[in-house]
């Protein structure tokens, strides 16, 4: 690499902002009536229409988990427990409504969905489905999603077969 090159993408680093932050929420139910069958909520973007899950930025006075509960219940309208550490991290690129794409580290928390709502602030804007983590995986764009949503799977899966275990403990959370 010459020296211009060098220099260029120095400069280009140096003036390169760091991501922006957001915080999402994982919601999942284990079917009791199909044999203990994990599922997770997939719902479509409003801009875009690709498949995501709820997230949204930092709330002022909100720690990340509680912004993550939040998001799921005004875009999914799902209310549950949700996991104060975190389940893993993804990366992606927001358009936002000027056009410029920013880079955003989204901060992931998993959500035990018990109630369902019938009305909330984003009801009839996307749609819903319950579907398996490999399912997810395979609509998800993000490739860092698409690996959460599999270790998850695996991960709901081995806490089942050990029954003593909680699902997400600060060993496994971020893993």
């Amino acid at each position: 690499m010459g020296f211009i090159d060098r220099v260029t993408t120095n400069v280009r680093l140096m003036l390169q902002r760091p991501p922006r932050q957001q915080y999402a929420a994982l919601c999942y139910r284990v079917r009791k009536k199909q044999a203990g069958q994990l599922e997770v909520l997939v719902m479509t973007s409003r801009d875009t229409g690709r498949w995501v899950i709820p997230k949204g930025w930092p709330m002022e006075g909100k720690k990340a988990h509680a912004v993550a509960e939040r998001e799921a219940y005004e875009e999914a309208g799902v209310k549950g427990k949700v996991s104060k550490d975190p389940l893993g991290h993804f990366h992606y690129r927001k358009t936002l409504s000027n056009g410029v794409k920013v880079p955003v580290l989204v901060q992931v928390h998993a959500l035990e969905v018990e109630e369902m709502l019938k009305t909330f602030p984003e009801k009839g804007s996307r749609k819903y489905e319950w579907v398996s983590c490999e399912v997810a995986a395979s609509r998800v764009n993000e490739p860092e999603l698409k690996i959460l949503f599999m270790q998850f799977g695996g991960r709901m899966y081995s806490n089942a077969t050990e029954p003593a275990a909680p699902p997400f403990s600060a060993k496994t959370a971020g893993a």
